[in-house]
């Protein structure tokens, strides 16, 4: 979504080459309001050039900062920590803004912010799209991933048929129909495609709060493929969501003696590195799409 060519639907636009490209809609932010964007693709005659003309044209604070969220002013040159910057500057806005006299929100000098890791905008794409065109989170997971062994799913299909096999993605859905005698089935996305699971009752007893509490899982097993049907028959199952951190991992997160018990883990500033560890994971699996479950 972009503040100078989004409407509030999801567009085609003009084919530069074969194919068109969508445009992505207003829509797509969450908490969003449709009336606030029909208000702002009104007052978009031209291009917009800053946050203070779309402010100035009677757009919310509020609708600029989910905007922001989302990283929709690419068009004028503004990341979304940038854009985030401005618009939380606009909080200062004194009544003569509209009679053009310059005020601290437009004339503020320009601050050298810290640039985001890609892995942080993907996670923020998510929390505000739940979606992100940028990368797929198990990206930036890959090599540490490829230590364990682990296949990606697009290679599934060159392997032969009982391989021993190892996997891991981000669950996206689980299905135990009543007909399948407590046999679960699971799909599971990494930055390659997808993989489906079959887990047998056992397993599912042995491992159901892996299988039901994970938002990032492993799974040991074997390679079933008939045809063009391929699926891994789960063996052992690991949570591993605790590898989500490092998507927005900070400098704290590094800190020694992470060893030592809750109430222990804190660098010489007295900050909890325990907690520091689990609110970075719990953020990234909050933004994450939650897992759908059918029967």
């Amino acid at each position: 979504p972009d503040i100078n060519f989004s409407n509030w639907d999801n567009i085609l636009e003009k084919p530069a080459g074969k194919y068109k490209s969508v445009r992505l809609g207003f829509r797509q932010i969450s908490g969003l309001r449709e009336s606030d964007m029909i208000e702002l693709i009104a007052a978009r005659r031209r291009p917009f050039n800053d946050i203070a003309s779309i402010w100035q044209s009677g757009i919310s604070q509020s609708a600029l900062e989910k905007l922001a969220d989302a990283d929709a002013y690419r068009s004028i040159d503004l990341d979304r920590r940038k854009a985030i910057w401005e618009v939380a500057a606009l909080a200062n806005k004194p009544a003569v803004l509209f009679s053009k006299q310059a005020n601290e929100a437009i004339i503020e000098p320009k601050v050298a912010l810290p640039e985001m890791a890609m892995s942080e905008h993907v996670v923020e794409d998510y929390a505000s799209m739940s979606l992100s065109l940028k990368a797929h989170p198990v990206s930036f997971l890959r090599d540490k991933l490829k230590k364990r062994g682990i296949t990606p799913n697009n290679r599934l299909g060159l392997l032969r048929d009982g391989s021993p096999i190892k996997v891991a993605g981000i669950i996206l859905s689980r299905q135990m129909p009543e007909t399948a005698k407590g046999i679960c089935f699971a799909t599971i996305e990494d930055d390659t495609g997808s993989a489906n699971l079959v887990i047998f009752k056992d397993i599912f007893r042995t491992f159901r709060k892996e299988v039901l509490q994970s938002k990032l899982i492993m799974v040991e097993g074997t390679l079933q493929i008939e045809g063009e049907v391929i699926h891994v028959v789960a063996k052992k199952l690991h949570n591993i969501s605790v590898y989500l951190r490092d998507l927005t991992a900070s400098k704290e997160d590094d800190l020694p003696l992470l060893t030592l018990s809750r109430a222990d883990e804190k660098d010489p500033k007295g900050c909890n590195i325990g907690n520091i560890i689990v609110s970075s994971q719990a953020k990234v699996e909050k933004a994450l799409p939650k897992v759908r479950n059918f029967r």
